[in-house]
């Protein structure tokens, strides 16, 4: 069976649950969350997140808790060498998220690495692995799932060795894992719509297939190599229908939670809708709809 789901939203009053029930909506399997907005880091009490009316809910759909993500917020970064106030915060805020993700029975949260801002990726490299080295515990069950970056700015991640870099520099290790994400890796140069066979060789050769645990399914707006990191929905960008589907349905991945983060469709922005229900349909048929953005505006519905 294929694990494939979207980023849910969760907020007050329903939090958790709330997340499930949008999954539900969209025939998902699996979902990814934020604990709270990705663009700051307040965070409601782990005693009003109804965690277990949640996963009473999964259970009656055939949903289990381990197969959901986190997303750990994007302003976190263990790699900023300039600024030790941040750093010390960005470990505090991250012990009590894998708290908050062990409270909710996630398994895996990803987490982008970290930028230089100058220092050199060797810096920042670094200064994630001394991060991580404070941060992760032997008690804790949740991995900490390294995203691949598309290479903007000074991203580290852009490179598999990068990645690789760091964890051999943790001494947890066990507690370190990968999210792979389509769009960031067509973008940092690797060959995700010709070869994406060669590209699952070389993580195996350069971090090993076994700490490949999450996968971030999106279409890209950019060429190859772009270093742009701009998603698109599926089949309407740069690595096309057949890529993608193709790695959603790849045995050698068939284990792990499929996370679609494509945009929300619409011109108006305060009028988008989620394209998940569609797309998500569109996967499991296995066959491109060139209709797929007109039928999410038009709200027409799946046969």
């Amino acid at each position: 069976m294929v694990l494939l789901g979207s980023h849910v939203s969760m907020s007050a009053p329903h939090s958790v649950l709330g997340s499930v029930k949008e999954a539900i909506s969209y025939n998902a399997n699996t979902f990814m969350i934020y604990t709270g907005a990705p663009q700051n880091t307040r965070r409601r009490a782990i005693d009003t997140l109804k965690i277990d009316e949640a996963k009473a809910l999964m259970a009656e759909h055939g949903l289990d808790m381990k197969d959901t993500v986190i997303h750990a917020p994007y302003i976190v970064n263990l790699g900023n060498t300039f600024k030790p106030d941040n750093f010390e915060f960005a470990i505090e805020f991250m012990t009590e998220e894998i708290r908050r993700a062990d409270a909710i029975g996630a398994a895996q949260m990803t987490m982008h690495p970290g930028a230089h801002v100058g220092a050199g990726p060797e810096a920042a490299i670094d200064k994630i692995a001394e991060g991580l080295n404070r941060i992760l515990t032997k008690e804790q069950n949740v991995q900490i799932a390294l995203e691949t970056m598309a290479g903007k700015g000074t991203e580290i991640g852009r490179s598999f060795e990068e990645l690789a870099q760091i964890i051999e520099r943790v001494d947890l290790c066990e507690k370190l894992s990968v999210t792979l994400d389509t769009c960031h890796i067509h973008d940092a140069g690797y060959p995700v719509r010709d070869d994406f066979d060669f590209v699952l060789e070389e993580f195996d050769r350069i971090i090993g297939l076994d700490r490949l645990k999450v996968i971030h399914v999106n279409d890209s707006k950019n060429p190859q190599g772009a270093a742009k990191d701009r998603h698109e929905n599926i089949g309407f960008g740069e690595i096309g229908f057949d890529a993608l589907n193709a790695i959603i349905h790849h045995p050698k991945l068939a284990h792990l939670p499929k996370i679609l983060e494509t945009p929300f469709v619409g011109e108006d922005k305060k009028n988008k809708k989620a394209p998940y229900l569609y797309e998500i349909d569109m996967l499991k048929k296995q066959t491109f709809n060139p209709h797929l953005l007109e039928n999410i505006l038009n709200d027409t519905g799946i046969e």
